[in-house]
């Protein structure tokens, strides 16, 4: 999340196309698109398939022939989603991941969105994630991941805290909408008890020892491709992308075995599931960076308390995002309900770990 990141000479350029995608007429602007990056298509026989999961953005991929194989991918950025995420960081994250070949190919970036490779593969749901041999896959991705060198000698830092202070300074105070601000008043905590939390969370967490590393920071199961032939899982959707706590990560994606649009927090992985997960990540982790000797029962009980400890960061964190989303995106998602369920599950979840501490 920290503005380190440096990316390495031998990156290819990204072009910037200086075009503005309509999302109510995108086909011309993806055609004027697509015109730049593949001139020998013919712009009749271009075909657009959209994918909708997202809910920070509008995805769709362009290509030719009766089967998708060389496909564009043009992602428009949702409505004043700027505030949210830092764009120039994002393009960075992009460009260092794929020289270290844990990313697409970056085409260009345009006026109000960008364009990249599509990988081959699946987009992971919440059953997939749990199972064998994929948790182990992922595990050892992240720890990839978390082990790139991407800071040019600088001593990165995360700005989590930064970040959530400049979130929680956009949440909206009131809604037009008067079931939306009755929600509001009623349901979401008063930004006096935020500030609190805030403020609890920065001083219990700083403290815990958590290394801070690239982080991909938003690793739901949709931003999971598993290509089963290949025998590897690729992390996609570098917003959120950059240094932060290494327990912040991990415990945000395991937040994620709830789900997104049937929230169920009952699927959070136990004890025995986590420390399998945790063996297989500090195993790899070590190995990316050149580390010498076991993986120690230690090490795994040290990881395993910050993790959960930094789960409620994540919680938080999306608890905060959501709210600006409910005044901001045009997208047809009931995020004043997300925001609830998140602060709820943070509340829950803070009494379940406040007696987690790390071994002597």
């Amino acid at each position: 999340m920290a503005n380190y990141i440096h990316v390495p000479d031998e990156a290819p350029a990204v072009p910037k196309i200086d075009v503005a995608v309509d999302e109510s007429d995108y086909r011309s602007g993806a055609l004027k698109l697509i015109k730049e990056l593949r001139p020998n298509w013919k712009p009749s026989e271009v075909k657009i398939k959209f994918f909708t999961d997202g809910i920070t953005n509008k995805l769709l991929g362009c290509y030719v022939g009766a089967v998708m194989q060389d496909v564009v991918l043009v992602r428009i950025y949702g409505n004043k989603t700027e505030l949210l995420v830092d764009r120039e960081n994002e393009v960075k994250s992009f460009r260092v991941l794929h020289a270290h070949r844990c990313a697409p190919r970056l085409y260009c970036t345009f006026n109000n969105g960008l364009c990249y490779e599509f990988l081959e593969g699946m987009a992971l749901e919440p059953e997939d994630i749990r199972s064998q041999p994929v948790f182990r896959l992922i595990a050892r991705q992240l720890a990839k991941y978390h082990a790139i060198h991407a800071h040019n000698g600088w001593v990165p830092q995360s700005d989590l805290w930064l970040k959530m202070g400049k979130y929680f300074a956009l949440i909206p105070k009131y809604f037009k909408n008067p079931e939306k601000n009755t929600r509001l008043r009623t349901e979401v905590p008063s930004p006096r008890c935020l500030r609190e939390e805030l403020l609890w969370l920065q001083q219990d967490l700083s403290v815990l020892g958590s290394p801070v590393v690239l982080c991909h920071n938003d690793l739901l199961c949709k931003n999971i491709i598993y290509n089963k032939g290949a025998g590897d899982v690729k992390f996609i959707d570098y917003e959120y992308s950059g240094y932060n706590y290494q327990a912040y990560d991990i415990g945000n994606h395991f937040n994620e075995f709830a789900g997104l649009n049937e929230v169920d927090y009952s699927h959070y992985p136990d004890r025995a599931f986590q420390l399998q997960w945790l063996r297989s990540y500090l195993e790899a982790y070590k190995e990316h960076k050149g580390q010498a000797g076991e993986v120690t029962d230690r090490e795994v009980e040290i990881i395993y308390v910050q993790v959960n400890r930094f789960a409620l960061a994540s919680h938080f964190f999306w608890g905060l995002w959501s709210l600006i989303q409910a005044k901001l995106s045009s997208i047809d998602f009931d995020f004043v309900g997300y925001a609830v369920l998140r602060f709820n599950q943070y509340f829950k979840m803070k009494s379940e770990v406040a007696a987690l501490a790390l071994p002597e």
